[in-house]
């Protein structure tokens, strides 16, 4: 089928890879866990992710991109070239507490969930 807008014919993207597709929401935690490895996998990210952390992202739907992942990796680099240890990293309304010697993501905060929090354990802070 083509759409038409104003006489011109609009065809379908040959490639269905650049087609337009609606947000995808993990069913399970399980699917969640493959999908964020592959997408680790693809942007050659050396960040793991905590059970812990990943059932916190997985029951908000949070689905962290490809350039999420980038600025955490780089702010969890900036933090490790500053000798940090245990470190808050902050991305938007997402907070994150990640071992920066394992670069281990250990728990993920999401939005209201941050405020009258108090971060312990953590030597430094960064935001993403």
């Amino acid at each position: 089928m083509v759409d038409v807008i104003h006489g011109a014919p609009i065809e379908p993207l040959a490639d269905p890879s650049l087609q337009r597709k609606g947000p995808r929401s993990p069913t399970n935690p399980k699917d969640f866990q493959q999908i964020l490895s592959q997408k680790l996998e693809e942007g050659n990210h050396d960040l793991r992710f905590s059970s812990h952390a990943m059932q916190r992202l997985s029951s908000k739907e949070i689905n962290l991109t490809s350039y999420d992942l980038t600025r955490i990796d780089g702010a969890v680099e900036r933090a490790k070239a500053k000798g940090a240890k245990e470190s808050l990293v902050l991305l938007g309304d997402l907070a994150f507490v990640i071992s920066v010697e394992n670069k281990t993501v250990i728990t993920a905060l999401i939005g209201s969930s941050l405020r009258e929090r108090i971060f312990t354990n953590i030597d430094s802070a960064v935001i993403a």
